[in-house]
């Protein structure tokens, strides 16, 4: 079966998605979609005296430069938002690798992106949340007091992770698709796969140096989320879990296939990560 999806032109693609997919030409393109998506959302808020509350990935980044440079330049403040960051990695213990950590997505948000915003636009310290193992329930407890989230923004990873909800596969012990749902904030290991990727990507495929750990918001949050857009600009290495993921059935073994439940979710893919397998 995906052999077959991995011959559907983009246009049947699309057609066929469970999940509404929108296609943009070239990475250029996603990027600024991305971030001008982020910049509207927060300025109708703003004009409509109302908080504006989201969750927020690393991977996709190449958007950021580009959103804190529209939002200064088009005076969007920031000073109303709340952000909840996805994911951090953890050491072998289980602990947040720390802020100066060259792999930290903490470091990376708060140098690259907020750091980058004009300082009459930049978001209170006390808005911005990272899942820290410490304080486990306090993204969560914090989603619950400010009335839920807005938008969910993010990517799919290599076998269809959302944030670091990695599929719960084991020979030891089974998690129903409804426990998956649900699940919470958690420290789990990456899947190997996991760390091959991510390390081929940042630190040259050295992953004997990798973080092997995560603490990630579960999809319960995620999927709480009044609206959900994830946008794709893998290419190759994206192509098979694009497909899946629009047009496979529901299932922990891929768990971007539940955004298909949800309401209002949207995936964006860059033209190359949409188009068929080059000679299939």
């Amino acid at each position: 079966m995906i052999d077959t999806w991995m011959q559907l032109p983009t246009e049947t693609l699309q057609r066929q998605a469970k999940t509404p997919v929108r296609v943009v030409p070239d990475r250029a393109a996603l990027y600024s979609a991305f971030a001008r998506e982020i910049a509207d959302e927060i300025s109708a808020r703003n004009a409509a005296g109302e908080p504006t509350r989201l969750i927020l990935p690393v991977g996709p980044i190449g958007q950021f430069p580009v959103l804190a440079e529209l939002c200064n330049r088009e005076r969007i403040s920031w000073r109303n938002v709340w952000t909840f960051n996805m994911d951090e990695y953890c050491d072998w213990e289980g602990r947040s690798i720390p802020r100066d950590h060259p792999l930290s997505f903490e470091g990376y948000m708060r140098r690259e992106f907020f750091a980058r915003l004009d300082p009459d636009l930049r978001i209170p310290d006390d808005h911005v949340f990272f899942p820290r193992i410490e304080r486990i329930d306090e993204v969560s407890e914090t989603i619950a007091a400010l009335g839920g989230i807005d938008s969910c923004y993010g990517g799919i990873g290599i076998h269809g992770h959302v944030a670091f909800n990695e599929p719960p596969i084991s020979r030891f012990y089974q998690v129903t698709l409804e426990e998956f749902r649900n699940s919470r904030t958690r420290v789990l290991p990456l899947a190997p796969e996991t760390m091959v990727m991510n390390s081929i990507r940042r630190v040259g495929g050295n992953f004997y140096t990798f973080p092997p750990m995560a603490i990630t918001l579960g999809m319960k949050d995620i999927l709480d989320s009044r609206r959900i857009r994830l946008y794709c600009d893998g290419g190759d290495w994206q192509k098979a879990i694009l497909r899946i993921t629009l047009l496979g059935e529901v299932s922990t073994h891929y768990p971007a296939t539940l955004l298909q439940e949800h309401p209002d979710a949207l995936i964006t893919a860059d033209a190359d990560t949409a188009a068929p397998l080059a000679g299939q």
